[in-house]
């Protein structure tokens, strides 16, 4: 059976294998490579970022069918809203088509800063919502006064009291009309998963029971109970489990409730936050419930208390981030190099006299067949081993042990080949001996900063070789001079890739579901900057390429970072003569991504 790379498991169909390729599964199919080449014509090399609109616009008419089905199953009163949260891509090539595609259902979008609010302000709908998250100084709380005069349906929620009270001075000061007030509210429920941690009574946002009372007496004191139109919680991003959604569901309707039966009479709405979980493993599934049932449970549990509690039924807003866009962006990288090149059989450099060792590995590479493969595997993995220590009693030079590594590295190449081993049982017992080091024209800092920073796992596939099982033990390294910058080889959760030639042909991988954070996350760690991104549409059939924005230049970089470039140019200007200083200038004006050693397609 060829490997699948697990691509049933995280590409919800929105990807495919087909003739040995990885297809986009929408309109003509195009195969990831086909676009790579295209991108490469234009002389644009490197790594790529190819985001695909269409699936942001399938996602979120998958969450809004999903939630509106459940809402006409239990015939529910309140209707279903939803926001997308800047925090997980603030990107205009992810932004703008997302806001085009969102406005016939009156998609919103979420705030956490000033400038994502300015975002918002800027590029919203007019009518579809806005709310602000995070803590707020009188400035922010004064930028939603002026998003609420612009004709924006916005919503402050509050985190603390004390931005209650300068709502309440905002609006003494410019007579401006008050935007809606939601009041985030801490519950004891926590999430599951990961991020856990930002739900529960002991997260970082949201008001305690006391301290919700005293907002709604400070709202009554001065006059604006009306302007309450939301309670919002958070229990945790990429929850894995339903469970604890159903507790925070229940904690936090009887507060609704509770608020309303108090004479909140313009609450009308809760904000459930995130939580939606996206399929990042490619071993096992990590989600267990699907989008249906956590919709079906969400209106079924808010109706129940609503009718416990003789109130009307409220409006239901979410704001899930990387369901919408996690699945649209693909990261595309060359490989480089192979570091078990220096093992070909061309390099072994036998002499006259050979250790005795040395000598059966030779005879062991010679004389295999297809039933000593498996034998003979073995046998070479532990004449390496004595090799080793004889070396380091100095009883063998360097001339052995070189030979040794590269007849043994061959030996085991070639009992893959005769075992053409299918399941990989046998390969993740040797996977020590047999890894190749794959390195890749990327900075893993700047591309998949979760990898690095929270072992936040990805899905990784090679876009050509489908049709061909894999043999070798992949471990993935960057370009940075960083020794963090790897994806080592796990036999628990082990990447097997091909055996490739890259005299001949290139190589490209794929990561997956890296549209959620990645891109606002990643760092100019040794100055690499973003990849080169393109959105990848179709119109009449064919594949468009729009809004190819280039990898900076490394003059532009420097600048980014505040060095004083035309001080810069003019020093090494005056120290280098004119022609060497104009091939100078023409590195300055490329990336810092290194060029491909040999490329088959260009």
């Amino acid at each position: 059976m060829v490997n699948d790379y697990g691509i049933d498991i995280w590409s919800d169909d929105n990807f495919i294998i087909e003739d040995g390729l990885a297809k986009v599964n929408f309109d003509c199919k195009p195969s990831l490579i086909s676009i790579v080449k295209d991108i490469r014509k234009q002389d644009f090399k490197g790594p790529l970022l190819l985001r695909f609109p269409h699936i942001t616009k399938k996602q979120i008419h998958t969450l809004y069918d999903v939630f509106n089905a459940s809402i006409k199953e239990y015939n529910y009163q309140g209707t279903f809203n939803a926001v997308f949260p800047l925090k997980v891509n603030q990107l205009p090539n992810f932004i703008h088509p997302l806001i085009h595609e969102g406005k016939k259902f009156n998609y919103g979008l979420e705030a956490g800063s000033k400038a994502e609010l300015v975002i918002a302000m800027t590029y919203n709908n007019i009518g579809s919502p806005i709310t602000v998250n995070g803590f707020k100084d009188k400035e922010m709380i004064h930028l939603g006064f002026i998003a609420k005069k612009m004709g924006h349906n916005i919503t402050l929620i509050i985190e603390g009291l004390n931005e209650l009270e300068m709502i309440v001075e905002v609006l003494k000061e410019t007579k401006l009309e008050c935007p809606n007030i939601g009041l985030r509210v801490r519950l004891h429920s926590g999430g599951s998963g990961l991020w856990a941690k930002s739900g529960g009574i002991n997260s970082k946002f949201g008001l305690t029971s006391t301290e919700i009372l005293e907002a709604y007496e400070l709202m009554e004191e001065c006059n604006i109970v009306d302007y309450l139109t939301m309670i919002h919680f958070h229990i945790g991003s990429a929850m894995n489990s339903i469970k604890p959604l159903k507790k925070a569901l229940r904690e936090s309707g009887h507060i609704y409730a509770e608020l309303k039966n108090l004479g909140a009479t313009k609450l009308k709405s809760i904000n459930i936050g995130g939580g939606l979980a996206v399929e990042y493993n490619a071993y096992e599934r990590t989600r267990f419930y699907s989008l249906s049932e956590f919709a079906s449970d969400v209106i079924f549990t808010l109706k129940d208390i609503a009718k416990q509690k003789g109130v009307d039924e409220p409006n239901i807003f979410t704001e899930s981030g990387r369901f919408i866009s996690a699945a649209s962006t693909v990261l595309i990288t060359p490989v480089l190099e192979l570091f078990s090149s220096e093992y070909e059989l061309d390099q072994l450099k036998l002499k006259e006299k050979n250790p005795p060792l040395i000598q059966e590995l030779f005879y062991l590479h010679r004389d295999m067949t297809k039933k000593t493969a498996y034998e003979y595997m073995h046998d070479s993995t532990d004449h390496m081993e004595s090799l080793l220590t004889l070396f380091d009693l100095g009883y063998i030079d360097l001339q052995d042990r070189s030979n040794a590594e590269v007849l043994t590295h061959q030996i085991i190449k070639k009992a893959i080949s005769f075992l053409e081993i299918d399941d990989y049982g046998e390969l993740k017992k040797l996977n020590e001996s047999i890894q190749e080091k794959y390195l890749l024209n990327f900075s893993l800092f700047q591309s998949l900063p979760d990898y690095w920073g929270i072992d936040q796992e990805f899905p990784v596939m090679p876009l050509t070789h489908l049709d061909k099982n894999p043999t070798r033990s992949a471990s993935l390294w960057d370009i940075t001079c960083d020794s963090d910058g790897e994806i080592p080889f796990d036999s628990k959760k082990p990447l097997y890739l091909h055996d490739i030639n890259l005299n001949e042909e290139d190589y490209f991988l794929g990561f997956f579901n890296v549209g959620a954070y990645q891109d606002t996350l990643g760092m100019k760690h040794n100055l690499f900057s973003h990849p080169t991104e393109v959105n990848v549409v179709f119109k009449d059939g064919k594949v468009v390429l729009e809004k190819i924005l280039e990898s900076q230049k490394i003059i532009d970089i420097l600048e980014d970072i505040d060095y004083d470039t035309d001080n810069m140019k003019n020093i090494l200007r005056k120290n280098l003569d004119p022609e060497i200083y104009k091939d100078l200038k023409k590195y300055l004006n490329e990336n810092s991504y290194l060029k491909t050693i040999w490329s088959y397609y260009e």
